[in-house]
C-alpha cells in the first residue's frame, strides 16, 4: 500500500535522460530534449510522483562551463517543462570530481553519484518516501546511487539494445516505455 502521509518522486538524472548527453552540455544551443521526457513527466506527475533532478556535473568542475552557465541553463530547461504544465520540484547537482576538479572543485563529495546524497537531500527538502520512489537514469552510477538511498524503483534508461541483461534491475529503451510502466505500475483505481 501505497504512503498518504509521505510523498513519492521521480528522479531524472539529467544528461542522457532529460537531453541527449553530448559530453559535458552546458550550454542552451548545446541542449537537446531526447523524445519522451515530457510525456514521461506527465505520467509520473499523473500518478503522484514529483519530477526531481539529480546531476553530476563535472563539466563545471573541469572548467569546461561555470555554475552561471549551469543555473542560466537549468533556468530554461525548466521554462520549457513548465510551458508543458510539468513542475520539476528541483535539480540537486553535484559540480565536483575527485582527480579532475580544478582546484575547489577538485574533491569527493557525498553528492556525487554513484553517493546518494543528492537523493538524501531531496528526502529532507520534500519529506519524500524513497521506499515508493523511482529513479531514472542511463548510467550504472545513477541505478547505484538510487539503491544506496533506498530508492524502491531504480531503472536504466538503455541507449543500446546490446546493453540488455543486468541482473539486478528494471530496463527500458525508451522513455515512453517507462511512462508506460508508471501508468501500469503507479496507476491509481478511478474513483467511484
Amino acid at each position: 500500500m501505497r504512503s498518504t502521509t509521505r510523498r513519492e518522486a521521480l528522479f531524472l538524472d539529467r544528461d542522457g535522460v532529460i537531453n541527449v548527453d553530448k559530453n559535458y552540455v552546458g550550454r542552451i544551443e548545446e541542449f537537446a530534449f531526447i523524445p519522451g521526457i515530457f510525456e514521461l513527466c506527465h505520467a509520473a506527475q499523473t500518478v503522484g510522483l514529483l519530477p526531481i533532478v539529480v546531476t553530476n556535473q563535472a563539466g563545471i568542475g573541469r572548467g569546461y562551463y561555470t555554475e552561471q552557465d549551469f543555473r542560466t541553463l537549468t533556468e530554461w530547461m525548466l521554462g520549457e517543462f513548465h510551458a508543458r504544465g510539468i513542475s520539476i520540484g528541483r535539480v540537486y547537482h553535484c559540480p565536483y570530481h575527485p582527480t579532475e576538479g580544478i582546484g575547489e572543485y577538485r574533491r569527493e563529495s557525498a553528492d556525487r553519484k554513484p553517493n546518494p546524497g543528492m537523493i538524501l537531500r531531496a528526502k529532507d527538502d520534500f519529506g519524500l518516501d524513497l521506499a515508493q520512489s523511482v529513479l531514472v537514469g542511463d548510467k550504472d552510477t545513477d541505478v547505484d546511487a538510487g539503491r544506496a538511498a533506498g530508492v524502491g524503483y531504480n531503472i536504466k534508461l538503455l541507449h543500446d539494445a546490446k546493453a540488455k541483461g543486468s541482473p539486478n534491475g528494471l530496463e527500458f529503451d525508451s522513455l515512453h516505455a517507462i511512462g508506460d510502466w508508471l501508468s501500469r505500475t503507479f496507476g491509481r483505481p478511478a474513483p467511484g
